[in-house]
């Protein structure tokens, strides 16, 4: 839902709720926004509403209609948006519509306040969406976990989880790579014993006596736990002790069935690292078969090494893994310090001036942290101190009275005798103090026709006027520090200083505002 509230201007607090689709401005009573000022066309514009986007368009209207300081016929407009019009200021703002949870409870009648984590209606924008998700669907968990947990255990929780995480993905794969060098240089030597074991052996193959195979070699072999060499039926034909036996450890059946399944393929070796730590090579031992003329598969040598390397390799992981995981555990501990306090910090900060404000000593809070997501919680509590400070009258006797800005704007306007360059000087209600020549010429306006006057009634745009005032008000709500915007002037873009001096009673006193043309 879309509402425009006048913040600016002889209807000043006034709000007007959009109704979807078109709703229109001016001071025609048949408007469906009758806006009875000066200087506002009969129909001034009209403002349509379609779901989450508002469009507006400018009806003809004698004054022009401008949205953040240009002048527009047709355009889109966003929540905090500002249009412009003659003596007046309108602020579109988009409410969100929030559900109100009740729970009934024993012996309790009160209802609960509405829920301000409801997440309301995804964004249509892919990328919004995927932070819309996150926000709403994955952090939800961690809230959950915050309830139960203080926010430094779940921060430690977080970071840890963090540090095993990175290890694991990234000291894992190169231990992976590790192993399968060593599992590939294994292969490549059971590879070369099978080899041998042809060439030994080659006419006992061509004969097809395969029980003539010397396979002595392999058992004495360094890094050789055990082998089997057995023909294509699975009988065992070497080593003698378990000769005429079908295979039955698991490795060598895998084998078995491994080679009946390749019977057909050539120059192709099974490897496997088992669990019990040892590698398992195979490969068939083929000979030349005259009547088909081509080679055929007859046997089949598989082999398990223990290689002592793969003890040593073992341990160099196990080894590499705890070192990364103990230097990583270290620099978490900084990273949860610097995190923790860097989030601690700003709260104190706060809670410090929230007693000094309780005991007199500020009216306002203010930060010199950057915490852009504290703002809405310190202008909350400005607010308030505010309410409490009217409701108990609990002013200071000095402030009781608004104190005069003559005295600042004859400061600034001793600064302004040394400028060089457009400047104009405002009091504490934004109307025109000082102005010299160089802005006069900049803005059209004139220091003897619009002296004392509003900023809002001599500026021949509006959208100029409210840009001033919109940095007039940055500037006073953050103890007069210097905020630039840029606009347009005569075609020409500048960039708009203003500066501030502040009273004793903490109020804007006068405005400095320069022009500085952007080359």
């Amino acid at each position: 839902m879309y509402k425009l509230v006048v913040v600016a201007g002889k209807l000043r607090g006034q709000e007007y709720i959009l109704e979807n689709g078109e709703n229109t401005l001016g001071r025609d009573s048949s408007c469906s926004i009758h806006f009875p000022v000066q200087g506002v066309s009969k129909k001034h514009f009209s403002i349509t509403v379609s779901g989450d986007t508002c469009y507006i368009a400018d009806l003809g209207s004698s004054n022009g209609t401008f949205v953040n300081g240009k002048a527009i016929k047709r355009a889109t407009v966003q929540n905090k948006d500002k249009i412009a019009l003659p003596d007046s200021i309108l602020q579109v703002v988009y409410v969100e519509e929030k559900k109100v949870i009740i729970k009934k409870r024993v012996n309790n009648d009160e209802e609960d306040d509405s829920d301000f984590m409801d997440p309301g209606t995804p964004p249509s924008n892919i990328i919004s969406k995927v932070f819309w998700s996150f926000k709403h669907k994955v952090m939800p968990i961690l809230h959950g976990i915050n309830e139960e947990y203080e926010w430094q255990h779940l921060l430690a929780i977080l970071v840890a989880l963090f540090s095993v995480a990175a290890i694991s993905l990234t000291i894992f794969p190169a231990l992976q790579d590790a192993k399968k060098i060593l599992l590939n240089e294994t292969a490549t030597r059971g590879s070369s014993y099978a080899d041998m074991v042809a060439r030994m052996n080659n006419r006992a193959l061509e004969q097809r006596r395969l029980e003539k195979i010397d396979t002595d070699f392999i058992s004495k072999a360094d890094g050789v736990a055990e082998y089997r060499l057995f023909d294509m039926n699975g009988i065992i034909l070497r080593p003698l002790a378990q000769s005429n036996k079908y295979v039955s450890d698991p490795f060598f059946i895998m084998a078995w069935e491994w080679a009946k399944e390749t019977r057909e393929k050539k120059d192709i070796v099974l490897k496997k690292l088992l669990d019990d730590g040892t590698i398992g090579i195979a490969k068939k031992i083929t000979s030349f078969n005259p009547k088909t003329a081509r080679e055929e598969s007859v046997g089949v040598i598989a082999i398990k090494f223990e290689p002592a390397s793969l003890k040593v390799e073992a341990a160099k992981s196990r080894k590499a893994y705890l070192e990364a995981l103990v230097t990583t555990a270290l620099v978490a501990i900084f990273f949860f310090g610097f995190v923790y306090y860097l989030t601690v910090r700003p709260l104190e900060e706060i809670n410090f001036q929230i007693e000094e404000a309780l005991r007199g000593k500020r009216k306002n809070l203010d930060s010199r942290f950057l915490f852009q997501e504290l703002k809405p919680l310190r202008n909350s509590i400005n607010a308030l101190l505010a309410r409490i400070r009217e409701l108990n009258n609990e002013d200071d006797d000095d402030f009781a009275e608004e104190e005069s800005d003559e005295s600042y704007v004859r400061q600034l306007y001793e600064f302004m005798q040394g400028a060089n360059g457009p400047t104009m000087i405002l009091d504490s209600h934004k109307n025109l103090s000082h102005i010299n020549m160089e802005a006069e010429d900049l803005t059209g306006m004139r220091e003897t026709a619009s002296q004392g006057m509003s900023l809002l009634d001599v500026s021949r745009e509006q959208g100029f006027a409210a840009t001033v005032i919109e940095l007039c008000d940055a500037s006073a709500n953050n103890m007069g520090t210097n905020q630039q915007g840029e606009y347009d002037l005569g075609g020409v873009t500048h960039t708009i200083h203003v500066s501030s001096l502040i009273g004793k009673d903490n109020f804007a006193k006068s405005f400095y505002i320069t022009f500085v043309r952007v080359d």
